[in-house]
Order: structure tokens, then sequence, then C-alpha cells
């Protein structure tokens, strides 16, 4: 497989059509001036060396160098050998909270953004260590399978809202599961699940499931996201009202996180405005022992680009060396 390590310079493929108009153009622009002398005929006899055909022959022949210079200056590379490559580190695994209720305004503009900005800057921070996303609500769902992929996390973590989980609700316990389930099966010693979640109206047993967890040789931190007075809801430009008609106010539930976070060997955070709580939970994550992990990669390119820059030269020099007047047919005239 060809990999372009320049691509970008692949664009300039898009001039050869254009060297071919502006020719004609000019063509076009000297016969118009040719014919102020008189008729093009006469005027072409009194010019018998020059050669019209050559004048396409020429630029024939920049026009193949130009494509092999453009693919050179692209430098194309071919996978040279496929090699096991180790790294050390951790597996972490964030869950993110995506009920309705990660839409109240505690922080700025609400508690879901300012939860993904967060983990935005910690994926920035990561070098060897492999990271995997669940969202989760009602029921959880894998978003992003465990990756050392900083880029393609950051793009599926942009992707996420309150809609990325359909049946609403804040099933904690199904998602802890769910991030055992996620792990590799390289990892034994350096797991950990970091829960993002105001912990309110949790419909199964978190703490169980927090302690089953920590059984398999994971932690379980929490970082928990909202304010005890609580904030309504908006939707759809409004306030959400229950069943009743009354606002409905979202409040952190501390005591639930605290009870899982003890039971999964890790601590509970809550998040700040400057301070969302990440760093000293990766700071735990530091001192757990690093995980040696393998992976089969093309470890090294090898480059080609010399190969097209050499047909190009070729052709440049061919263009020079044909020129543009008719060959004399005699060496010597009598």
């Amino acid at each position: 497989m060809i990999h372009f390590a320049q691509g970008q310079y692949l664009l300039l493929l898009f001039l050869i059509p254009f060297f071919f108009i502006v020719q004609a153009v000019v063509l076009n622009l000297r016969r118009r001036r040719l014919r102020k002398f008189g008729d093009e005929q006469l005027v072409s006899q009194l010019m018998p060396s020059y050669s019209k055909g050559k004048v396409w022959v020429r630029l024939s022949f920049f026009a193949v160098g130009f494509f092999f210079f453009v693919i050179g200056l692209s430098r194309p590379q071919i996978g040279a050998k496929l090699k096991e490559h180790e790294t050390k580190g951790a597996e972490i695994m964030i869950v993110l909270d995506v009920s309705n209720s990660m839409l109240a305004e505690d922080y700025s503009p609400n508690r879901l953004e300012r939860a993904k900005l967060a983990i935005s800057r910690l994926v920035d921070k990561l070098r060897e260590d492999r990271i995997g996303l669940i969202v989760f609500a009602g029921n959880s769902f894998v978003q992003l399978p465990i990756t050392t992929d900083y880029v393609s996390a950051k793009m599926f973590l942009n992707s996420i809202s309150t809609e990325s989980v359909p049946v609403q609700g804040t099933a904690i316990g199904d998602a802890i599961n769910t991030a055992m389930r996620s792990f590799s099966a390289q990892s034994e010693k350096s797991r950990a699940i970091v829960i993002i979640t105001d912990g309110e109206n949790h419909e199964d047993d978190p703490v169980e499931a927090a302690k089953l967890a920590a059984e398999s040789g994971a932690r379980v931190f929490a970082i928990g996201v909202g304010s005890p007075e609580g904030k309504p809801i908006p939707m759809d430009g409004e306030l959400l009202k229950d069943k009743d008609g009354e606002i409905v106010v979202t409040r952190l539930d501390e005591k639930v996180l605290q009870e899982v976070a003890n039971a999964g060997n890790g601590v509970y955070v809550r998040a700040g405005n400057s301070e969302f709580g990440l760093n000293p939970v990766i700071e735990n994550i530091r001192r757990m022992e690093d995980e040696k992990y393998s992976s089969v990669v093309f470890e090294e390119y090898d480059e080609q680009f010399m190969y097209f820059l050499g047909i190009a030269l070729f052709f440049f020099v061919l263009e020079m060396l044909v020129g543009d007047r008719k060959p004399k047919r005699h060496l010597f005239n009598r």
C-alpha cells in the first residue's frame, strides 16, 4: 500500500490541464498577430524552421515530467515491514453520563459540554496510555473501543450529545459492567474506570458493580458533576417539567458516588469550574503499575520519491532537447 507523507502536494496535478489551455491561448494570440503582417501561409514560409508540432511535443514532455515531479514531491512511501510494537501505560475507560440532567448549567455552557472539554484536555496529555469511551443514561454503549488513536478519540468525543443514548436514566452499574467487558485481554494490573456523572436517579446497584470491578483488578474513580442545591434542565428553549407541571431540578448525589469510588478502590472528586477533577484522578492512575501492550504496526516506510524525481528529470531534459524548430535536413549547404 502506497502512503503519501506530503499528500497535500498532489493538488498541484490539477494544474496540468491548464498548461495545455494556456499554450492553446498563446498560439491563438500569436496567429492573430501574424495575420497583421499579411497572409498567414506567406508569413509561415518566411519562418520555415518554426514547428507547431514540436511546441505540443515539448509541452507534453513537460507535463509528464511535472506529473512525476509532483508525485515525488508528495513523498510516496511503501510499508517496509510489520513489527510488533510494545508500549507501557494504563487502560483508561472514560464513562460519561449523557442523560438530560447533564444539560443543567452549573458550569458553562452546561455539565455535558464542560465534561467533554475536560476529557479533550486529558486526551492531549496522554502519551502511551490506551483510552476508551463509554456513554450511558438508561443503558450504556461503547462509543470508542480501547485505543491509542487519540485523534479518533477526540472526534468521537465531539459527536456526543444527550441523544447518543435513546433511553433516559442513570444506570451507573450497567456502565461499569460495560467498561469491564471493554478492556483488552492484555491489561490486568492497570485498568481504570473514570465515571463522570451527577449520580442522580441511579437505576441499578452501582456500588456492587464497582466492588466486582475492583475484585477483577480495576479501579473505579468517580467525578461528581453539578451542585447539591441543583439547577433546572433547559430543554428545547424551556425548562424541563415533570408530569405535574413542576420545574425539574437536578442535584448532585455525592453520597452514592463516594460509595462507588470506595467500593471500586478509587477516589471521588467533585468537579469545580476551574479544575474539573480529572487531574487528581490521573495522578492516582499514574501510580498504578504500567502494563505492557503489544500491537503489530508498520514500523518503517521505504521512501520512493527519488525514483519519481529521476523520471521527472528525464522528461524535463527531453523537453529542453526537443526545441521548437524543425530539424535541418542538410548538415552542409553547397
